[in-house]
């Protein structure tokens, strides 16, 4: 079976089995006492005089933590919908069937409906008054999103925003005083220290695993903009957007994904940084969408070979491997072969480092590169350009307590108001519930609700809450505009 990447994020049922572990002899067999004893050397070794004992680490007591910050990590469950056919012992029925309308009706096999979904994950109260922390694949494609605390109350929650790109998603429940996790910094964390995770695996609520840190700055296949922390914690469908708690009772990290040959946790995991992720929640909550810096640079890393043919000291640094034309690393005069070496001063290592770094950085600031060209270095000055969200946004499509639109959205990029002709609106990713009855699609642009334009997110979702039971959208799709009726029931 080869090696996947997971998510694990949703179980509807689960089943839990007990496994017993042994040993593995590899090479030789085990040796009895008797070997041992025969073995042995006939006097005690001394270790040399000037030699230092082996550092120790004691097994730390996590106790204490799970109980002052369990009552912190939530249970997220989701409801959704999503197109299925079931098969006919009579094939696929014909419209001029006699029949045709009777099965149509009342949902036959045979004729294309839609099937409840539903799923599992876990989050963390981040403040007392109800903004909570998840994983975006957690809440994506949900219609319905709940909370549950460890006292058993139960809320609805809104989605106020997800980012795809980082796998990082803000949630938003009524309440007050709610007990909160308090946030760390990862940098603190060394390499072989010990951490926590809490979380709803297979749906068994507040579990608490430990491990060790076993890597930071991991880059993985999915995640450009993510400098994974890496843990041995075991991690299974249901952790996902829990917390990662280090030895001081500070989350570091949200659980977000496992590499497994399995499906199941095999030893490794990786969380998004608590830093990082709070970047991305912040912004959500003040622009309803997130941006990042780009160069406009594809890059490689650099081998021993290729430092050799560089003329470079060591295998160091982001190599730049073709540079789109008219961007920012175009118009400050970076070409391919030329190697990133630092970026405002720290040094890039590898080319894992560069993507992160340079999304952090404010779009329309000016960085500074240090580039090792034709066997010199140079600074190379650039100014930052916006990288395009890959995320969405979600606009009254996970809110319980109102009339569903189903919409995920996200804003314009520049490009794509110039490309349109229009100063606003926001781009339809996905459509599900009243909005998707109606005929909305990916791609369309929503302009305006009940004849006012729409200039972001949140003013669309607060459109909606105020339209009562039925709205129209004017929609912007290939080269037509056209109102589109919605009932939101």
């Amino acid at each position: 079976m080869t090696s996947r990447w997971k998510k694990p994020a949703a179980v509807a049922t689960a089943l839990v089995a007990a496994v017993a572990t042994g040993y593995l002899s590899h090479g030789r067999a085990l040796a009895s006492p008797a070997d041992v004893a025969r073995d042995a050397p006939s006097t005690p070794t001394r270790a040399a005089p000037d030699s230092k004992p082996a550092p120790t680490a004691a097994v730390p007591d996590f106790s204490a933590i799970v109980q002052r910050y369990g009552p912190a990590v939530v249970n997220v469950s989701t409801t959704g919908s999503v197109k299925s056919a079931a098969g006919s012992p009579f094939g696929q029925l014909d419209p001029s069937d006699p029949f045709y309308p009777f099965f149509r009706q009342f949902g036959a096999p045979g004729q294309q409906g839609r099937a409840i979904t539903r799923g599992l994950g876990s989050g963390f109260v981040v403040a007392a008054d109800g903004v909570i922390l998840t994983n975006a694949h957690v809440v994506a494609g949900a219609n319905e999103v709940k909370v549950k605390l460890t006292d058993k109350r139960e809320f609805p929650a809104r989605v106020v925003g997800v980012d795809k790109a980082s796998d990082v998603a803000v949630l938003k429940i009524d309440a007050k005083g709610l007990p909160t996790v308090r946030l760390g910094d990862p940098s603190r964390t060394k390499v072989g220290e010990w951490v926590l995770a809490i979380g709803s695996p297979f749906g068994l609520e507040n579990t608490a695993t430990a491990g060790i840190l076993s890597a930071r700055g991991r880059s993985l296949p999915d995640g450009g903009y993510v400098p994974f922390l890496q843990t041995d914690v075991a991690v299974n469908p249901g952790n996902s957007g829990g917390p990662l708690f280090d030895s001081r009772g500070e989350v570091i990290g949200i659980n977000s994904q496992i590499y497994s040959q399995s499906g199941g946790y095999m030893g490794l995991s990786f969380a998004i940084p608590i830093d990082l992720a709070m970047n991305v929640e912040q912004q959500l909550l003040a622009h309803g969408k997130v941006t990042r810096g780009q160069l406009g640079v594809t890059i490689q890393d650099v081998n021993q070979s290729l430092a050799d043919s560089f003329g470079l000291p060591g295998p160091t640094g982001a190599l730049v491997s073709s540079v789109q034309p008219d961007s920012p690393a175009a118009r400050a005069g970076i070409q391919p072969g030329d190697v990133i070496l630092s970026l405002n001063g720290s040094p890039v290592s590898g080319s894992s480092e560069l993507p992160p770094a340079v999304a952090a950085l404010r779009p329309g600031t000016e960085a500074k590169l240090e580039v090792f060209r034709d066997g010199h270095r140079r600074d190379v000055e650039v100014r930052v350009g916006e990288a395009e969200s890959a995320g969405a946004t979600a606009a009254g499509g996970a809110d319980a307590s109102h009339g569903k639109l189903g919409l995920a959205v996200r804003p314009l990029s520049p490009d794509e108001r110039r490309q349109v002709g229009v100063d606003a609106g926001v781009v339809v990713e996905g459509a599900d519930g009243p909005a998707a009855r109606a005929g909305i699609q990916p791609g369309d642009i929503v302009l305006a609700v009940n004849g006012t334009h729409v200039k972001s997110v949140e003013q669309l979702r607060s459109l909606v809450d105020r339209a009562g039971k039925h709205l129209a959208l004017l929609v912007d799709r290939g080269d037509a505009r056209i109102f589109v009726p919605v009932d939101l029931g």
